[in-house]
């Protein structure tokens, strides 16, 4: 009797541990896009050895066709996909500037909590844009003295390309400046092609151009519904940003970490 009991306790124990560990379809999908984007990286750099002219599109955009070409519309893409409501396959981190996104909690929330939290959040997104915009500018630095040059600095695009998923993925370094919780309620989730394509400020054409365009536009947006919309961005407003209402599951490796609110 006994037995039988310990029995059902250790199949319990090892069924809840399956399910702690079942990955779910966004996160799969998002490891088998940081796949995709190691390979482009490596491509890049194999690209700026052994075929340097497939660079020349930095240059003229409407010259040959490169597969840099094709790397540009997938840039674009994904930007165009942070600047529209999608229902499906994107994940809320990214789409809660958007109303349809947005959950009421019951019984309203304290309007004087949001406005910390907004002004908090705030401050360490901006320290972050700081340091991060002090990386750039040395990168800039090394261009205008010859040490870094296109061919270069779109490679980096591509390293920081995989960097964004990293971020996501396995660690995000962020979070020690912002505190958050997970990347369903981070309040720098889509500056990421900003800060993908900054080493391109310094880059000539309309290839580099168009990516910094969009990622600004990207950026101002979701800053404008920010300050906008901030009952969007606070769990303790938007019921949809808390963990028990997470269909994403994205951030995974920390929900066993987390209480569950």
């Amino acid at each position: 009797m006994n037995e039988g009991k310990v029995l059902e306790k250790d199949r319990k124990a090892v069924s809840g541990l399956a399910m702690k560990k079942k990955i779910s379809p966004m996160r799969r999908m998002y490891m088998a896009k940081l796949t995709g984007r190691c390979v482009v990286l490596a491509g890049c750099i194999l690209l700026g050895i052994l075929r340097p002219r497939e660079f020349d599109v930095l240059q003229d955009f409407t010259g040959r066709f490169s597969v840099l070409h094709v790397l540009w519309g997938a840039w674009m893409l994904d930007m165009l996909l942070q600047l529209v409501y999608v229902k499906k396959h994107v994940p809320l981190g990214s789409q809660k500037l958007f109303r349809q996104r947005y959950l009421p909690v019951a019984g309203g929330f304290d309007g004087h909590g949001l406005r910390h939290y907004i002004r908090e959040r705030t401050k360490a997104a901006y320290q972050i844009f700081l340091i991060y915009g002090a990386g750039i500018v040395v990168l800039g630095l090394l261009k205008k003295f010859d040490v870094l040059g296109d061919i270069a600095l779109l490679v980096i695009c591509a390293a920081f390309y995989v960097c964004d998923l990293i971020c996501v993925l396995i660690w995000c370094p962020f979070r020690i400046f912002m505190k958050t919780r997970c990347c369903t309620e981070c309040r720098i989730f889509n500056w990421d092609h900003l800060m993908m394509f900054s080493p391109l400020f310094f880059v000539d054409g309309f290839y580099a151009r168009s990516l910094v365009t969009g990622a600004v536009v990207v950026f101002l947006l979701w800053e404008y519904c920010i300050m906008a919309y901030p009952e969007r961005f606070w769990e303790h407003s938007n019921e949809a940003l808390k963990c028990s209402s997470c269909v994403d599951k994205l951030c995974s490796q920390y929900c066993g970490k987390r209480k569950i609110t």
